[in-house]
């Protein structure tokens, strides 16, 4: 399995939709073969270091997550993201089963 962790940090006049951005997340799920689950959520605490969003997503395999990069679901949320981001780190690993 892949685990796929995205924190984005979004530009101050996208910050009031933040709950609509991390909405847009979850109508990937059920869309895209081989994503096994996803999360997303908008940060809490607000500190210096924070990021506005975190996306997790577990895929069922390489093949799986290297199709997501493409798919028709992503697509649209990528473009949207890379418009509101004002910067994003990613961490991509495997995990056990």
């Amino acid at each position: 399995m892949i685990r796929h962790i995205v924190l984005f940090k979004i530009k101050p006049e996208y910050k009031a939709i933040i709950p609509e951005l991390v909405q847009n997340f979850y109508t990937m799920k059920g869309k895209v073969e081989g994503l096994v689950d996803l999360e997303a959520g908008a940060d809490i605490l607000g500190s210096e270091r924070s990021y506005d969003i975190a996306l997790i997503c577990t895929f069922a395999d390489r093949a799986s997550f290297d199709a997501y990069q493409t798919h028709p679901a992503h697509m649209p949320i990528k473009k949207r993201m890379h418009e509101v981001r004002e910067g994003s780190v990613a961490c991509d690993f495997t995990v056990d089963a």
